[in-house]
């Protein structure tokens, strides 16, 4: 069938073998103009660039977003790793380094006893660990992990960082009590370094609060002791063993009879940190002379 062609109100028909010729030719004429000119650049290139290209564009962002997603999920994935790897790290080395002050403190604890030990060479001692002590922020009253199968027994002196801590009150087969010199019912014949002169220190846990306790009955008639004096323990005490430091002149005021002083001293030994100590084995050999008691 001839496809009809409408030209000027009237009808004719084109055989179809023209058409096709016609059709034909046209193509050829448009390749011909396609390769050889750079008629249909401009208009193609236009067309791209309103078309193909804003596609091309989006294709390209949403691909690239897509690798820097993937490449960010990536990096996540190796940082949580990383972070599991050094919480690891972290908690082997906080372990680590708590076990290691710990071992520096024992060591620390252990060296003081040893220079203690050495200081007071002429007396017998043995090493104890405190299990146990009465509430409250100070070392006033503890048990410790040695008894009388031990060889403990009690009014034994006990020291421990600078000096003297207190003597056992009380033993068990495997244990002991010790009563420091903070305590309030301690009492202490002692003297001075500097002068020898006697007095009496005391135990006042109140005032350890502020790191000192309490001594009285200083006759110091040339007034040679001042603060920072040494005191030692007396050699009249009947409980104590001779020339063991208790601590230092804190403070020193005269009495109102004028003729002795009393004051404060800041006890030698650290008593809110106490974990070992030295015991010593010898008793103090009381004399037939009655002397002040030791409390």
């Amino acid at each position: 069938m001839s496809p009809v062609v409408k030209r000027k109100g009237e009808r004719f028909t084109l055989p179809g073998k023209y058409l096709l010729f016609i059709l034909t030719a046209v193509c050829i004429i448009l390749m011909l103009l396609s390769f050889g000119t750079n008629v249909f650049e401009k208009p193609l290139n236009t067309a791209l660039g309103y078309v193909v290209i804003p596609f091309q564009t989006g294709i390209s962002k949403a691909g690239e977003w897509m690798a820097n997603r993937s490449e960010e999920l990536v990096q996540i994935k190796e940082l949580l790793n990383e972070n599991e790897n050094l919480k690891a790290q972290v908690a082997a080395l906080t372990e680590e380094n708590t076990l290691l002050q710990q071992d520096k403190y024992e060591l620390n604890q252990l060296r003081a006893l040893v220079e203690l030990d050495e200081r007071y060479g002429e007396y017998k001692k043995t090493g104890a660990r405190i299990i146990a002590r009465d509430s409250g922020n100070w070392y006033s009253s503890f048990d410790i992990d040695k008894g009388s199968n031990d060889g403990i027994a009690e009014d034994m002196n006990v020291i421990a960082g600078g000096g003297l801590v207190g003597r056992v009150t009380a033993v068990g087969p495997n244990w002991a009590r010790v009563t420091a010199i903070i305590s309030d019912n301690s009492n202490v014949s002692a003297q001075t370094l500097v002068s020898g002169d006697n007095l009496i220190v005391s135990g006042d846990l109140k005032m350890m609060a502020d790191g000192v306790i309490v001594f009285s009955k200083l006759v110091d008639s040339k007034d040679v002791v001042v603060e920072g004096d040494k005191i030692v323990t007396s050699d009249i005490s009947d409980k104590y063993l001779p020339n063991i430091l208790i601590g230092y002149i804190h403070t020193i005021n005269r009495d109102n009879n004028n003729l002795t002083k009393s004051g404060l001293i800041t006890p030698a030994v650290d008593f809110e940190h106490l974990s070992e100590v030295l015991v010593i084995t010898d008793l103090k050999q009381v004399t037939e002379k009655e002397t002040e008691d030791d409390e």
